[in-house]
């Protein structure tokens, strides 16, 4: 039952970080041209955009997770 509860505030702590942010940006650097020993590169910015529904269900989900954690079991199971 506490990995339950750890994947759980896992996944709270995501949801609130997927609803807050929207969204991160990476960069890559490609190159664009080589003539002998000259190189030129260029730097481009890559978007990945989070639906909020992402969060959202990530936030439900963990939430369900935390109260099955913390249900206590029969002590004959």
């Amino acid at each position: 039952m506490r990995l339950l509860l750890i994947v759980g505030l896992v996944l709270v702590v995501l949801g609130i970080l997927a609803l807050g942010y929207q969204g991160f940006t990476y960069f890559t650097h490609d190159q664009v041209a080589a003539v002998g020993p000259v190189q030129v590169w260029q730097e481009r910015a890559h978007t990945v955009w989070l639906p909020p529904i992402m969060g959202v269900t990530a936030l439900i989900t963990g939430g369900l997770l935390i109260l099955v954690s913390t249900r206590q079991s029969p002590k004959g199971l």
